[in-house]
């Protein structure tokens, strides 16, 4: 990453400008004093003690180092929505697990396509992770740098998502705010429950349309807990078609829990630019909306 310096930046130290307008970790700045050119002002190594001037063009190595187990690259249709040298925005399929899982470690992820995609040095970023089961948007950095200002945004109004569920029965009343919170069910090492010690979790549900038995709802989660948006439907009574753990499987409607990464709003970690995007429904959620 190479930047021109302001005259409204000129007179800082690098590591006040990486540090705290960047927002780089104080681990990431003292990873680049380590590596070999790391850091360079105007083509020449620098101490972070630098002090900068108008002009002044500041270059940061933020490639990884290499990993100690490279993911095995597999040969994958990876559905991208956008691209640059810092990120990814890919519309994931299902089931595709977004990395290996100690119940299947054998079984092909979202981790082994990008490896064959991006290359085998590729150290492995999701930003916000999406079940096997569920459809959509997800991000995926590109360095640790890109990732961490990400994850910082990841639950705030920088970085919004936007949920298609289709449930079964239709909410009452048609819109509003669940807030329960979510902890471990007792026994199971992937089940989660309601429980009056779990971390606070909230879902804003709208009634988008009803057919037959089922409903198309609009969910935005305003906080991230493990099968939220899954658990907090079934917990009002309509769990999402589908959801074997919280509702009823039934292969004859849709072979997957019934939900879908619709939208993904946020910032640009280095250009600071709004991006919006939009995945439409897939095949078999579509599916379970058409009218006889």
């Amino acid at each position: 990453m190479t930047l021109t310096v302001t005259p409204q930046q000129a007179g800082r130290t690098i590591r006040s400008l990486l540090r705290y307008e960047l927002g780089m970790s104080t681990a990431l700045l003292n990873h680049l004093k380590r590596r070999e050119d790391g850091i360079l002002l105007n083509g020449s190594p620098a101490f972070t003690s630098a002090v900068l001037a108008a002009g002044d063009r500041l270059t940061v190595d933020l490639r990884d180092d290499l990993p100690e187990a490279p993911i095995p690259p597999i040969p994958m249709d990876l559905d991208i929505h956008y691209e640059d040298e810092f990120l990814l925005v890919i519309n994931k399929s299902a089931p595709l697990a977004v990395h290996a899982s100690s119940f299947s470690p054998e079984e092909p992820t979202l981790a082994n396509g990008l490896a064959h995609y991006l290359g085998p040095d590729l150290v492995f970023h999701p930003v916000n992770r999406l079940d096997r089961g569920t459809t959509g948007l997800m991000v995926v950095a590109k360095n640790r740098f890109a990732h961490n200002a990400l994850r910082r945004i990841l639950h705030t109004g920088d970085f919004s998502r936007e949920y298609r569920g289709i449930c079964v029965g239709a909410p009452s009343p048609a819109a509003g705010v669940i807030n329960l919170p979510i902890g471990r069910a007792e026994g199971s090492a992937i089940q989660r429950c309601i429980r009056a010690d779990g971390a606070p979790a909230v879902t804003v549900y709208e009634t988008m349309e009803t057919v037959g038995g089922l409903t198309l709802l609009r969910l935005l989660p305003k906080t991230g807990r493990t099968h939220q948006l899954r658990l907090h439907m079934a917990a009002i009574g309509c769990p999402l078609a589908g959801d074997w753990l919280y509702g009823t499987e039934d292969h004859s409607l849709i072979s997957r829990p019934a939900l879908h990464a619709w939208g993904l709003t946020f910032r640009h970690p280095v250009t600071g630019r709004q991006l919006s995007f939009q995945a439409a429904l897939p095949a078999d959620l579509a599916r379970l909306l058409q009218k006889e």
